[in-house]
């Protein structure tokens, strides 16, 4: 499992993400992100190696709040092919320099993210080490594994980011969040699989929404 370290990190992964998102498609604000950390869980790396975080951040800088869903990896070692994914670096008081990369283009958070789909990793909790997170939620109704080889050739859009695999199957991460009514998220049809979590509003209120939805290709 991995280990959640007290300790400092400068600059703040907030205050990389605040020099970072005006640079993304799906972003929709005009000027500097005013952010919050919303929420959020993490996953293990089997290996040990790579942090793994689901990072909900909410800007108030506009005339209505946005969250946004940023996956992220922490390396501590760049990561080669990778310098188009690169968010910032970090010093960690524990750990050193880590390199924070857009997990979308990472294969070690592409594979743990589809083995979250399936059932084979659980979602911990993003503050504390070998806790699992209950709100995040997640379903596979596939009968056959997820194709090994997803491409970590990413395509982003303004409502989030999708990633293909052979014979038509994607992977789309939600990257603009949008609250569910009913706090029952549901994939839309023809879906088979997904993950929905929790975030917080500014005003204190929990809301529900779809992270990432797979859907399949052809023969499937």
């Amino acid at each position: 499992m991995a280990v959640i370290h007290r300790t400092t990190v400068k600059p703040t992964k907030l205050e990389l993400l605040t020099s970072w998102l005006p640079s993304r498609p799906w972003y929709s604000g005009a000027g500097e992100p005013q952010l919050a950390k919303a929420g959020g869980f993490r996953l293990d790396d089997p290996q040990g190696e790579v942090g793994i975080e689901f990072m909900v951040v909410t800007d108030t800088s506009g005339t209505h709040p946005v969250s946004y869903l940023v996956p992220l990896t922490y390396r501590g070692a760049p990561l080669d092919g990778a310098e188009h994914a690169l968010v910032g670096t970090m010093e960690h008081g524990v750990l050193g320099r880590r390199w924070a990369y857009d997990g979308c283009h990472d294969p070690v958070l592409v594979a743990q993210l589809l083995a979250l789909i399936e059932g084979r990793a659980e979602a911990q909790d993003q503050n504390t080490s070998d806790t699992p997170d209950r709100e995040v939620a997640r379903s596979y109704t596939g009968d056959h594994a997820t194709p090994a080889d997803f491409t970590t050739s990413a395509a982003d859009d303004h409502e989030g980011t999708e990633l293909p695999a052979p014979h038509g199957t994607t992977l789309r991460v939600h990257r603009v969040l949008r609250p569910t009514p009913d706090h029952a998220p549901v994939p839309p049809p023809g879906a088979t699989g997904h993950v929905a979590g929790s975030w917080q509003l500014p005003d204190g209120t929990r809301a529900r929404g779809l992270f990432a939805v797979l859907h399949p290709g052809a023969g499937a």
